[in-house]
């Protein structure tokens, strides 16, 4: 937990914050959110922020590795954040990359199972401009087959070189084993066998383009020295004539697990690792489920939690240990990780662990250490919302789970509402041997845990 110096700190800061900001009563997030969308289904947020000059500008697709759902084809969300930057007939690369320079911004994109999101930051006053190189590329890609083809070959050598480290073959490895027909089986990147054979699907990337790039499954997020005014005049202005597209993928709901399943990396390069995966709920800022995995996985798991002082501290028999749920739009997995010194203590480690939580569901937790797991939860997020980009972050990460940025305060305010019970009931929930499934990398041939 924070020391008490740190916790003053905050006290201070948030005296600070709300002597600029008016605070929404109750909020975690201490600024409006404005939100309006337009008549073709593109949802508008604002939050003004006192960053005198600089605003940030998200595009939030909330289409991810989820959406894959037809056979030979993965890979494309995550294949379109490389092609969005290849430019448009008005901007070409080039010409879209002066432009950023020109108004003093930077500009990426990233892609998870469940969004790609768009963003970057510069001078409030370039505001147009930033909506009209957006709105152009979205609506008006344009790029050649061989273009296409030059960006496969990107992306199998991205794939490739992430596909190096053990790490990233064991995260595959665990993917594939714990679900059998939900999209979640895939990584982002996708199958490798996908990713080969991606040069030949131009006419399919079309398709990808022409079906998800649509209002329907945006958000454009603003945050810094701007009015909810000019946003929604805007957005009008620019994406007011986008027109709304008439699909929707049908993601395939996951059997329930029934028995402990593994998967074993032999690799001695790197030190020995376990990982427990057990299948967890999806994100819900109306359940009290994923707050109070939250919540128990910072009790259990943490570097102040008992089981890290004797496992790392006491008997240096692990480097590392961790755990916590993913949040994602459908039920996913709550990954406990940990970094061995010796291979011989896979299955004791693996014990430890599950001692831990069988604890929890016979004792409970303490209730002091439990209010500030809490307090520190909420301290930790309040301590990251200092610039437009933080919070459009943030916020974006929202907007991709529910589609609604208030999702935030929402969650936010579950957290004060988790009990001691609540814990319990989740522990016993969600941490059985049927929804399980344990990885290991070690020199050995077999993974050697049971």
């Amino acid at each position: 937990m924070k020391s008490k110096t740190f916790l003053m700190m905050l006290f201070f800061l948030f005296i600070s914050v709300g002597s600029v900001y008016p605070k929404e009563s109750g909020n975690i997030l201490p600024y409006k959110i404005y939100q309006q969308k337009l008549s073709n289904d593109l949802n508008v947020v604002t939050v003004p922020f006192d960053s005198p000059g600089i605003a940030s500008f998200y595009i939030v697709v909330r289409v991810g590795a989820r959406n894959e759902v037809e056979e030979g084809v993965t890979g494309f969300a995550h294949f379109f954040e490389h092609m969005m930057f290849r430019g448009t007939d008005k901007y070409p690369k080039d010409k879209y990359q002066a432009v950023l320079k020109s108004i003093g911004a930077s500009a990426n994109a990233n892609t998870s199972q469940d969004r790609t999101v768009y963003h970057m930051t510069g001078s409030a006053e370039k505001l147009d401009l930033m909506f009209e190189i957006e709105s152009d590329r979205f609506m008006n890609l344009n790029y050649s087959e061989h273009d296409f083809k030059t960006e496969a070959g990107a992306v199998k050598g991205e794939y490739t070189k992430n596909n190096a480290s053990p790490y990233q073959q064991s995260f595959e490895n665990v993917r594939n084993a714990a679900f059998d027909k939900h999209t979640y089986k895939h990584t982002t990147m996708g199958f490798l066998d996908d990713i080969i054979d991606m040069p030949n699907q131009y006419e399919y990337s079309k398709l990808f383009f022409k079906r998800y790039y649509r209002p329907e499954y945006c958000t454009v997020v603003v945050v810094g020295d701007v009015t909810p005014e000019k946003v929604v005049s805007l957005s009008k202005k620019y994406f007011g004539d986008w027109q709304k597209g008439d699909y929707s993928s049908e993601v395939p709901v996951e059997p329930k697990q029934t028995e402990t399943r593994y998967t074993h990396l032999q690799n001695g390069s790197i030190p020995p690792y376990l990982e427990l995966s057990y299948k967890g709920p999806a994100f819900s800022d109306e359940e009290i489920d994923m707050p109070a995995l939250d919540v128990l996985s910072s009790i259990v798991f943490s570097q102040t939690s008992d089981l890290f002082k004797k496992l790392v501290l006491e008997e240096r028999k692990v480097r590392f240990i961790g755990g916590g749920a993913l949040d994602s739009r459908d039920p996913n997995l709550f990954t406990i990780q940990a970094s061995l010194i010796d291979k011989s203590d896979l299955q004791y480690v693996k014990d430890e662990i599950v001692k831990a939580i069988e604890n929890v569901k016979t004792n409970g937790v303490d209730k002091k250490t439990l209010n500030e797991t809490k307090s520190n939860l909420k301290y930790r997020f309040a301590m990251n919302i200092d610039t437009p980009d933080n919070i459009a972050n943030s916020l974006s990460h929202y907007i991709q789970l529910t589609g609604n940025p208030e999702s935030l305060n929402k969650l936010y305010d579950l957290y004060d509402k988790v009990t001691v019970d609540d814990v319990v009931k989740v522990a016993k929930k969600y941490f059985v041997p049927s929804g399980l499934t344990i990885a290991t990398i070690s020199d050995m041939e077999m993974g050697g845990v049971k």
